[in-house]
């Protein structure tokens, strides 16, 4: 393409584009965990279940893919792995089989000890100050709440 034709279509540009620094952000913060997590067997995703479901307790499958943002064919397995590596549980509503729901073994709880320490070491590898990292976190947020409306 010829550089006169580069602006044409300005609102193909790279750099115009909202979703690719969010992109480009929430890849190099998933690459900041993951080797915090690798010691541990965990994956970032997987480290997010823990999140969500050490808050809950118990959770059905369902729920937990809303407060994720994760489909079932993604949550499906990575819960199969979580209960293969004895860290959660998953068992089946009585009143309603289709239900499932997943909670946290003792030894998911043990996790929870040993990774208390990673949300302080990821935020020490962000130059970021609190009052900028506040305003992001309310930003992205609003960005997911208007997505879903």
């Amino acid at each position: 393409m010829s550089e006169q034709n580069r602006g044409e279509f300005p609102q193909l540009l790279l750099d115009n584009q909202m979703c690719f620094p969010l992109y480009a952000a929430a890849r190099q913060v998933v690459n900041t965990y993951n080797p915090l997590l690798k010691p541990y067997g965990l994956t970032y995703t997987q480290y997010i279940v823990f999140l969500a479901l050490w808050e809950a307790g118990k959770v059905k499958v369902g729920d937990l893919g809303k407060r994720l943002y994760l489909d079932c064919g993604t949550l499906t397995p990575l819960l199969k792995k979580m209960e293969e590596s004895g860290w959660i549980s998953r068992c089946r509503c009585k009143q309603d089989e289709r239900v499932v729901y997943v909670s946290v073994t003792d030894e998911g709880w043990k996790m929870r000890e040993e990774l208390q320490h990673i949300p302080e070491q990821v935020g020490g590898c962000i130059a970021m100050d609190a009052e900028d990292a506040a305003q992001l976190y309310t930003l992205l947020h609003k960005l997911l709440d208007a997505m879903e409306a």
